[in-house]
């Protein structure tokens, strides 16, 4: 069973940053992580889950939300299990529960989306900026 645990959460001024941390755990022997697509969403208060940031399995291969885009920076290490998301320059409407996900397949449809068709997921961090 694919577990996925998110750090680095906080609350930080705006202008800050942060660096979150998704690392995984569970992997089949044949599917270890370097197969999958990792992905960051994030929920506001009263808003639906939304895509940020997506690398493919293949570390070439990236995408990013355009309010992000400049700001944020994915990142991947599979010899930790874990997958970054190095978060600068941050505004008050980045506040959210950052979520990682992952699938084996890699698409912007999946990441520019509420994240449906992601099969594991994390149970979140919150980030929090104050004006």
């Amino acid at each position: 069973q694919v577990q996925l645990v998110e750090s680095g959460g906080g609350s930080v001024q705006s202008g800050g940053s942060l660096r979150l941390s998704c690392t995984a755990s569970g992997f089949a022997p044949d599917y270890m992580m370097d197969y999958y697509a990792i992905g960051w969403f994030r929920q506001a208060p009263g808003k639906e889950r939304e895509g940020v940031s997506c690398i493919a399995n293949s570390h070439d291969l990236y995408w990013y939300s355009d309010s992000v885009k400049g700001r944020f920076t994915i990142s991947r290490d599979d010899a930790k299990n874990t997958v970054y998301l190095q978060m600068n320059n941050l505004k008050p409407e980045d506040t959210a529960v950052y979520y990682c996900a992952a699938d084996l397949f890699f698409s912007v449809s999946r990441c520019n989306s509420q994240g449906q068709d992601m099969e594991h997921w994390g149970k979140g961090t919150l980030v929090t900026v104050s004006s």
